[in-house]
C-alpha cells in the first residue's frame, strides 16, 4: 500500500509538471499502417521489414511498464551493495525529496524507458533517434560501427552504440554521470553504470525492451528487465515543459 501511495504520489508530481500522458491531434490517421477493416489499426499484423530484412523499429512507442527495475531472478529483488541499498531506502522513505526529475533534469537510462509517456524512434542510415516527451529529451544511438568512447565526458543520458543481432537492434549505453536514478524509486547510479538495451519488435503493433543493467559499484551482479511497449496509432507527441509548472519544491 505504501509503495503503490508514493508511486502516485511521484506520478502525479511528473504530471503536474509537464501535463497529460495523452498526445494530441488524435483525429489524424497515422498513414501507411495495418487496419482492420472498421479502420482501427491492426496492431497485430506482421512487423514491417527494413530492406535488408531487418524488423523496422520505427515509430512512436508507449512503455507498459511500473517505472521500476525491481525485478531480476527473483520478483522484487535488486543485488544491491550495502550503501546503494542504504541509499535507495533513504529516498524511498523520504518519498525522493532529492530525485533530479523534480528539478527538471533528464532522467538517463534506463529511467527514461520506464515513464509512461511516450517516445519516437527514428532510424537513419548510421544512427537511430529516440525523441522522449517526457523533459521533452533525446539521445542517438550511433550505428556506424564507432566503439563506445575511451575517455567519455561524463553525461546523465550516456553515449550509445547500436548493432543488429540477428532480429533484435543491440543498444550498449556508458559514460554516466552517476546522478541519474535507475528508476523512480531512486535506485542508485554510479558512473561505472553500463546498459545494454534489446529492442525486438514482435509484431506491428508490439515491441519488447529488454535492458541489462551493469552497474559493478552499486550491484553485485547485472540484471535484466524487461518493459514491453506498444505502438501508438493516430496521434503524437506533446510539449512537455517542465519548468513551467514545476510545484515540487513549493
Amino acid at each position: 500500500m505504501e509503495r503503490a501511495r508514493r508511486a502516485a504520489v511521484v506520478l502525479l508530481t511528473l504530471l503536474v509538471a509537464g501535463g497529460v500522458v495523452s498526445a494530441q491531434w488524435l483525429t489524424h490517421p497515422t498513414a501507411g499502417i495495418p487496419r482492420l477493416a472498421d479502420g482501427t489499426p491492426d496492431l497485430h499484423a506482421p512487423a514491417p521489414r527494413r530492406s535488408d530484412g531487418k524488423p523496422d523499429i520505427a515509430g512512436l512507442w508507449l512503455p507498459q511498464q511500473p517505472m521500476v527495475v525491481g525485478s531480476g531472478a527473483e520478483p522484487g529483488v535488486v543485488p544491491f551493495k550495502p550503501w546503494a541499498e542504504e541509499l535507495w531506502k533513504w529516498r524511498y522513505d523520504t518519498f525522493g525529496r532529492d530525485d533530479p526529475a523534480a528539478y527538471c533534469v533528464v532522467g538517463g537510462v534506463p529511467r527514461v524507458n520506464l515513464i509512461p509517456y511516450p517516445f519516437r524512434i527514428v532510424t537513419a542510415p548510421d544512427r537511430v533517434v529516440v525523441l522522449y516527451e517526457i523533459f521533452y529529451t533525446w539521445r542517438e544511438i550511433m550505428s556506424d560501427g564507432r566503439p563506445l568512447p575511451a575517455e567519455p565526458n561524463p553525461t546523465w543520458m550516456g553515449y550509445s552504440v547500436g548493432e543488429w543481432v540477428e532480429d533484435a537492434f543491440v543498444v550498449r549505453t556508458a559514460g554516466f554521470n552517476g546522478k541519474s536514478w535507475l528508476d523512480t524509486d531512486g535506485r542508485p547510479t554510479t558512473d561505472a553504470l553500463q546498459v545494454t538495451e534489446r529492442f525486438r519488435r514482435i509484431d506491428f503493433g508490439h515491441m519488447d525492451l529488454e535492458m541489462t543493467i551493469d552497474d559493478p559499484k552499486a550491484y553485485t551482479r547485472p540484471w535484466t528487465i524487461k518493459v514491453p511497449l506498444v505502438f501508438q496509432a493516430d496521434t503524437e507527441m506533446l510539449e512537455y515543459v517542465c519548468n513551467e509548472n514545476n510545484k515540487y519544491k513549493e
